[in-house]
């Protein structure tokens, strides 16, 4: 079923005039900081003109909330730890923007951005964020819905357009039904919203329990109806968040700040969509390469994520003939006596294409024994490919990484980046970020293209838009 078939029995989305502009002035006028701890880069999927860092030390956090317009993002990558580490890194962190808040005397909005197909460690790393933070919330606001890679929240019910094999890029598939449901760490089976809290509190929050706020009192009633909804939030338990347009995120939203400036507190395990619109961030087009710094030269992609999509979208590249492709063994890499070969055979061949002016794109093989200890085989994998990234010798004229560990370990290992500037969009849901001044390769235009979003011919789009061949398109 197509999105408009499942709202048709739903008022009309509500507009509120100038909503930005009121939530962007709200956060101003309290003093306080929107912060983002995202679980991998790609939440910066739908900003621009922001920072995101990749230290989260009290002296930056400090820094970042005295000098920082309305928000900025702390990647973390807590998504490629266990859950004892992710939540041991949450609370860390929580204990940091504490001390920091109270140096640089501003109070602290937080949110813990995560996948919008409902992969990542919830809800500890949240209510440990919490902890850290040291503070009593009322409740856990969550909101998946990220239109710009299709997805919806719907009487409860997560839905990802085009999530099944076979199904039209336009039909609606619940999330439990989709190839996300069945990663190796972060599977599920619930796709209602309130069962799927459940599920994963191993029942500390039984779906009866759990509140939501329906579509159609975004849609009718308002912004009233939303923060009444949220009046009675207490003891920290989750609160479900339908969407299906910005103008209900902005509803939404509007009505969140009204509970918070009545001294409600919240944390939000949100998706990318949400994050802009409660930090009043206003759209902007799509970015051109001109508009990204992309300088004449080679290009480098490299590619680690293993979904579906990816692999798909890579084949498609390779079958443009826009790059040239250096396969990387998984096999090689994961066993420590062809190790090193490996990796100095791809870096070669890399420098190699790279110094004569052809974009190269070096991708892990596709073939992943999906093991018991499959995260520390991750982990194995991606070192072998920051170590190829560390000992290319050319300097590319743009990097595009797909997935989103792929994106903050090569961007902090293999790059030496602590901080960046999100320029904004490259194609719907690919941000793109300048790299700062302490990189291996300063200043250079970095996409982070998370392994779940775009269709098929998506990665080939990219790659024309960079090489200033292609144009983007508008959202």
């Amino acid at each position: 079923m197509k999105l408009s078939e499942r709202l048709a029995s739903l008022p009309p989305p509500l507009a509120v005039a100038g909503a930005r502009a009121l939530l962007a002035r709200e956060l101003t006028a309290s003093r306080r900081k929107l912060v983002v701890v995202d679980d991998d880069p790609t939440g910066t999927q739908t900003v621009h003109g922001v920072r995101v860092y990749m230290d989260w030390s009290v002296k930056t956090l400090t820094a970042a909330l005295r000098d920082s317009p309305q928000l900025f993002y702390l990647s973390t990558n807590s998504r490629s730890l266990s859950r004892a580490e992710a939540e041991a890194l949450a609370r860390g962190l929580g204990r940091n923007l504490k001390e920091a808040s109270a140096q640089a005397g501003v109070e602290l909005v937080l949110a813990s951005r995560s996948d919008s197909t409902l992969r990542g460690h919830f809800p500890h790393e949240v209510t440990a964020l919490a902890d850290g933070v040291g503070a009593a919330i009322d409740g856990i606001l969550i909101v998946p819905a990220f239109f710009e890679a299709g997805r919806y929240t719907i009487d409860d019910i997560h839905w990802v357009a085009g999530g099944a094999a076979g199904s039209a890029p336009d039909e609606l598939v619940p999330a439990a039904e989709t190839e996300f449901a069945r990663d190796p760490d972060f599977g599920f089976y619930h796709s209602n919203l309130k069962e799927w809290v459940e599920e994963k509190s191993g029942g500390r929050w039984p779906a009866a329990e759990v509140a939501t706020i329906p579509l159609a009192a975004l849609r009718s009633a308002g912004v009233d109806s939303v923060a009444a909804a949220l009046a009675s939030a207490r003891g920290g338990a989750p609160v479900i968040a339908n969407a299906a347009c910005y103008e209900d995120l902005e509803v939404l939203a509007l009505g969140v700040a009204r509970a918070e400036q009545a001294g409600k507190r919240f944390v939000y395990r949100t998706a990318a969509s949400f994050v802009m619109v409660r930090g009043g961030i206003e759209e902007r087009p799509l970015l051109s390469a001109w508009e990204m710094g992309v300088s004449v030269g080679a290009g480098l992609i490299l590619a680690g994520s293993y979904v579906a999509k990816t692999t798909r979208q890579i084949e498609l590249l390779l079958r443009s003939k826009r790059v040239e492709g250096i396969e990387l063994s998984v096999e090689a890499l994961l066993e420590e006596q062809t190790r090193e070969g490996e990796v100095a055979r791809a870096a070669g061949e890399a420098t190699r294409l790279i110094r004569g002016g052809i974009t190269t794109l070096v991708f892990t093989s596709r073939k992943v024994d999906r093991r018991e200890d499959f995260l520390s085989a991750g982990r194995t994998i991606m070192s072998g490919l920051c170590a190829v990234v560390s000992r290319i010798e050319a300097a590319p004229s743009y990097l595009v990484a797909k997935g989103g560990i792929t994106s903050i370990e090569l961007a902090r290992t293999a790059l030496g980046v602590t901080a960046a500037e999100v320029l904004g969009q490259a194609v719907k849901g690919v941000p793109v970020w300048r790299l700062g001044a302490e990189a291996r390769w300063p200043a250079l235009p970095y996409v982070v293209f998370p392994g779940n979003v775009g269709e098929e011919d998506a990665l080939v789009r990219v790659v024309e838009i960079m090489q200033g061949t292609g144009v983007s398109w508008e959202r």
